[in-house]
This record gives structure tokens, sequence and C-alpha cells, in this order.
């Protein structure tokens, strides 16, 4: 047995960590905002993990442009630091950024932020009223935010099952927490945070199973050897269509995609703004381009096989969204189901299966990232007695009182319905090339169909808003702070800059749109 023993080399796996600096980073200084929240006293905390948690992912966006023009294997295989990887990875970190301001607000709620001033505490007893009167603050939020970001960091560039999986745990346990964090109506933010968690963990198992089920099939979980094996079978084998299936639906939850959308609406609504913000944009641009990676990928040699039913996702998930959006009466539930429609919209670059369709998600993510994260900040601004007022007869005549804040929340409207001179129309203009140019004009069809019903929800906003006398006890309208004002500045300029000269982005999408395999 010794000599067996002494026969058996293990060698140490080589692992590039230039490759993954922007990961490195975030997750290194994540460790030492854990540290700053245990050893530092509690007035020095928020200000000291504010500045680290924008030095973390400043110097990671930098790392991340060092690395442009990177494609190589790092991890011994487990991670693909590539052009698309590279690219996701830098809208993360730019709209983390973004979505750090929101965060860090203090200057709208007369209360202070907008989580609770202690999580323990029970709703509406005395001890929440306390810990407010006392001014405390709910600062672990920030390390578990560079854990999340870190997480999606690495869920973009992971290029086997058992690093996507450990990725999206990661980058899906803060999130959990954080919808449960409002400091306004507690009780439906709790419940958002149930709802999303017990979703969030069958989803999880659902992936894990169909991992499990690749593996079986493959005998790796390698993205590159399961598209090997399965290039040498002469037919689709059980095992890899259902684990096919249940990788896909584990994801497709993550975009919140029909039928796997149930928990969005309220999701969004129950969380605290700033956070339905952050998982309104930075999640769905980490889980579309895992999605990416996983179909083009492992599954581009299967793509006639699972296309069908991506054809069927798409198409209900554009007309689920955009049918009852109609019929919201809140803001945040509005917007909610607008994002799957936007979701729906993705998928078809993904049914384009090839360059275009990546290049034309990139653009469609960017237009749709500054047009969110600006509504958002928006919607945290109209307020009244009991927090935001996000029913929509809040916002009756808003541009008549506040015409520069309605304007810019007009433009994002516009973008979101795809009016030219907008990046939203740039957007929808680059996936519907795409998916007619991948035999999917059916799905663009019905695309165009969904845009118009979206339309006409958009355009009710900004009637009201515009069109319509505002009411005396109406809800107050808040100065934007730098933070705020920072955010929508941002999503206008962006906005209207990608709309009228979108051609260096479609440049930067095309050239950075081939995975390495």
């Amino acid at each position: 047995m010794t000599g067996l023993l002494s026969a058996v080399t293990i060698s140490a796996p080589t692992v590039d960590y230039r490759q993954l600096g922007p990961v490195i980073i975030v997750l290194g200084m994540a460790v030492v905002s854990v540290l700053v929240e245990a050893f530092l006293p509690l007035k020095a905390r928020r200000p000291t993990q504010v500045f680290l948690v924008f030095v973390a992912l400043v110097a990671a966006f930098w790392w991340t442009v060092r690395l442009a023009g990177t494609s190589q294997l790092a991890a011994e295989g487990a991670v693909a630091v590539d052009g698309p990887g590279l690219v996701f990875q830098g809208l993360v970190l730019l709209t983390s950024i973004v979505a750090a301001f929101l965060i860090g607000e203090r200057s709208v709620d007369p209360a202070g932020d907008a989580f609770t001033a202690r999580a323990s505490a029970l709703p509406g007893t005395e001890d929440e009223r306390q810990f407010s009167r006392k001014g405390w603050s709910q600062t672990e939020i920030w390390p578990l935010y560079l854990f999340c970001v870190g997480g999606m960091l690495l869920f973009v560039i992971a290029n086997d099952l058992l690093m996507l999986f450990i990725a999206l745990e990661v980058m899906s346990l803060p999130l959990y927490l954080f919808a449960g964090l409002a400091r306004r109506r507690r009780l439906l933010s709790q419940e958002a945070a149930m709802k999303y968690f017990l979703l969030g963990a069958f989803s999880s198992a659902i992936l894990l199973y169909g991992a499990a089920m690749l593996y079986g099939f493959a005998g790796t979980v390698e993205y590159a050897g399961i598209a090997e094996a399965m290039a040498g079978q002469a037919a689709p084998n059980g095992l890899l269509i259902a684990g096919m299936v249940l990788v896909a639906i584990g994801l497709l939850f993550k975009v919140a995609a029909v039928p796997f959308h149930q928990w969005a609406p309220d999701v969004y609504q129950g969380s605290p703004t700033p956070i339905t913000a952050f998982m309104a944009v930075v999640v769905k641009i980490a889980a579309f381009g895992a999605l990416f990676r996983f179909m083009y990928v492992a599954l581009g040699g299967l793509r006639w096989d699972w296309r069908p039913m991506f054809w069927v996702i798409a198409i209900l998930t554009m007309l689920v969204g955009a049918i009852f959006a109609l019929t919201q009466t809140d803001m945040k539930r509005m917007l909610a189901y607008s994002s799957i429609t936007h979701a729906g919209f993705l998928l078809i670059a993904v049914l384009a299966t090839d360059q275009s369709g990546l290049s034309g998600a990139m653009i469609y993510l960017l237009a749709y990232a500054a047009a969110t994260l600006g509504g958002f900040a928006v919607v945290t601004l109209v307020r009244d007695s009991g927090g935001e007022a996000t029913h929509l007869s809040s916002w009756a005549g808003l541009g008549k009182r506040a015409p520069w804040l309605a304007a810019a929340y007009a433009l994002f409207l516009l973008s979101f319905a795809g009016i030219p001179l907008t990046a939203g129309f740039i957007g929808k203009f680059a996936v519907f090339n795409a998916g007619i140019q991948g035999d999917a004009a059916p799905v663009v069809v019905v695309a165009a169909v969904a845009s118009a019903i979206a339309a006409f929800f958009y355009l009710r906003v900004i009637v009201l808003m515009f069109f319509t006398d505002p009411s005396p006890d109406g809800p107050e309208v808040m100065v934007p702070s730098a933070f705020t004002g920072s955010v929508i500045g941002a999503g206008v300029v962006l906005t209207v800059l990608v709309g009228i000269l979108p051609q260096p982005f479609i440049q930067l999408a095309e050239q950075a749109s081939i995975f390495i395999r």
C-alpha cells in the first residue's frame, strides 16, 4: 500500500492570478470589509465601508480594462477570461458602482438610508423604534454587497458547472438578505425576502441536479468537455437533454423569464428600492452573461434541440410581461413586469446563436441598465409620509411640480419603449436584427407586438405626469442629492449618447463577442 501511494503524484494546480484580478480585488476587499464591521466603532463604519466599496469597484474595473484583448482559460480551465467575459464583468462593475450611489443615499429619507436600522428587530416593535431613534445603521450591507458583486464577476466567466454553481450561491445569498432589509413596509420586505429565498433555493437545487446529470453524461463538468462528449453522440442522450433543461431553468430563474418569473414582481416591490434597481440591472447582466456562455459554449452543438424551447419561453416572457404590466397600479411592480418583458427581448439574442446575438445583447443590456438605474433613482424621490409614493395616482402632475425630474423619467420610459434617438432603440434594433439573421423572424414579430403593448403603459405614465393636474395633497418631490443626482444624470447622458452616437459601442461589442472554447 505504501509503495502504491508513493507512486501517485499529485501536482498543484496552476493559477494565473492576474487573470482573476477583478474577482480577487472585490472578494479580498469584502473580507477587509467584514473586519472593518467587526472592529471599527459604530460611527466610523459607514464612511469607511463606503470608501472601501468604491475603491474596490473602481480598482476592479481598472483591472478589467487592463485585461482587454485577453482570451485564455484560467484556474485549470474553470474560468474563461475572454472578450464576452470581460465585457460582462465591465458592465457588472460599472452598474454596481452606479447602484452603490443609490444604496449609499442618506438625504432622501428623513429617517436615514433605505435600510432598516436593525434587521434583528421585529417590525413595529419598541426595539425597532429605539434603534431608529438612536440613528443605528445596518452597515453590514456593504461587505455583503461586495461578496454579491464578486460572485457575479465569477458567474460571467465560469467555464464549468461547479464554478457556475459556486458563483451562483455567492451571488444569491446576499440578495436574499438584501430583499428583507427595507426601512419602510418591513413586513412586505420580509415577505419578499422569504419568497425570493424559497424560490431561489429551489432554482439552485434544480440547476445543481442538472449539473449532476450533465456530469453523468459527459464525465466532466467543463463546458468544453461537455461539448466534446456531445459531438461524439449519434443522437441526443437522455441525461444530456434532462441536464440541459434543468441547468437552463436555474439560469432562466435569475433572468426572470416566464414561467420562472413569479418571484420578480413581489420581490421588486418589497425590497428597498436601491436593491430593486441593483437586482433589476446587475443581476440580469450577470445572469445573461452566464446563460450565453453555457448555451453557446457547452450546448452550442445542440442548438437545434434547445432553440424550440427558447422560442416558446421568449414569446411567453415578452407577452406575459407586457400584458400584466398594463394592469399594474404600483410603479415598482410595473417596472418589474417591464423588466420581464425586456428579458424576453434579450432571449431573442440567445436564439440567434451567433456573434451578432451576443453583441446585440451587450448593447441592449447597456441601454437597459442606463434607463433602469435612472428610473429607480427617480422613484426614490417621490415620497409621502409612508415613504416612497409608488402608486400611479401619486405621480399625477409630476411634470408641473418637478419638470426636470419628470423629463428625465420620461426619457427613460421612451428608451424602454424603443423610441428612436434613445439607447433603447439601438438595443432593440441590434437584438431584433440578430434574431432575423438567426432565423427567428416569427419571434421578432411577436417582439414588435409586445413592444407596441409596452409602449402603451410607458406613454400612460408620461401622460399622467405631464397632462394631469397635480393633487393639492400629493406627495413631496425630494431634491436629488449628489448621489441620486449622479445616478439620474449618468442614466440621461448614456441614454442619449448611445441613442445618438451608437457606433463606438457597437464596434466594441462586435470585437468582444467571441467565446474562447
